[in-house]
């Protein structure tokens, strides 16, 4: 498998990919998005890939506009036979989708048509799904609508959180992609079309997202608490701050919409809609998280008191 690859990712979830291609092509360059401002000091800080790439001794290019001038002339010269995607960010323009004779793959975090878009992983977990899987295809103008090349199916576990289920994902994923590419190089894989009529859709999260509604039922907010974590964390106010839950399980019981029933060994028990909802890890503003009884203990929590669903004029803190 002697051909020339271009990587373009840039999360934490396409570094596995990029080494794997590293350990068995030759990659030309690699494709990134800029250097971006994080956290609460606002610091600029590369992207994973970026990191990665440095590490590995690759040329790294991280344009603003994929269709400049410039940013064509380094591609070209970089000469791919095959451009591998793996959340890049942006969807590719015709002109790039052409430039390499085996065309562009995509690494997807679903099993496409299912979850197309920037957050498949968060969105598998909030709907319930006991499986998800990885699939590349052969990339098109269209928002993850190309033909199905390869996929393969996850289970999805019960304590899975998105950042696990993140872990096995990319994992698999970096698997499938460097399969996808020997079996294109053997002519031993044939495109499959989409089902566009069954196609759902996800999009980018933000800190809004984590706003846990206790008029929810548990169970939902359960699944909410597992696809936000790690980011961008379930919130709720509680005595005039913002905390984050970062842990909890659903069980049976009624009481009102965000109040406390009490506390136990295992956490604290708090009303929701339907169902009760036991709360397991929680994090204070600027400290570390700690299990819900610890939690309990310090801030000495009473049975009656309530979360509550409004955060209006408070910040969520990362």
């Amino acid at each position: 498998m002697n051909f020339r690859v271009v990587f373009m990712g840039s999360p934490e979830f396409a570094v596995p990919t990029l080494r794997a291609l590293n350990e068995r092509f030759l990659v030309t360059g690699v494709v990134t998005q800029p250097d971006k401002e994080k956290g609460r000091g606002r610091k600029t800080l590369p992207s994973a890939v970026k990191v990665a790439a440095a590490e590995l001794g690759l040329p790294v290019l991280q344009p603003t506009r994929l269709m400049s001038p410039e940013t064509l002339v380094v591609l070209e010269q970089w000469r791919p036979d095959v451009i591998v995607v793996a959340a890049y960010g942006k969807i590719l323009p015709s002109r790039i989708l052409s430039l390499p004779p085996m065309g562009c793959v995509n690494l997807h975090a679903s099993l496409l048509p299912r979850y197309r878009g920037a957050s498949p992983i968060s969105a598998a977990l909030l709907a319930g799904d006991h499986v998800t899987g990885v699939c590349t295809i052969l990339m098109d103008q269209g928002m993850d609508t190309g033909d199905i090349l390869l996929q393969k199916e996850i289970a999805i576990l019960d304590t899975d959180t998105a950042g696990t289920l993140q872990d096995r994902l990319m994992a698999e994923g970096a698997d499938l992609v460097i399969e996808t590419l020997r079996r294109m190089s053997e002519k031993r894989v044939q495109a499959v079309p989409q089902d566009h009529e069954k196609a759902t859709y996800t999009r980018l999260l933000t800190k809004a997202d984590g706003h846990i509604f206790w008029e929810k039922d548990a169970k939902y907010l359960e699944l909410l608490i597992r696809a936000m974590n790690p980011w961008p964390g379930a919130f709720s106010e509680l005595s005039g701050e913002t905390v984050k839950i970062w842990e909890a399980v659903s069980v049976e019981g009624t009481a009102r919409p965000g109040s406390i029933v009490g506390t136990q060994p295992e956490g604290i028990l708090v009303g929701t809609g339907e169902g009760l909802l036991l709360l397991k890890q929680i994090q204070a503003p600027g400290r570390k998280r700690v299990s819900a009884a610890e939690f309990a203990r310090g801030r000495r929590l009473r049975q009656g008191e309530n979360f509550n669903s409004s955060t209006s004029g408070l910040t969520v803190k990362d």
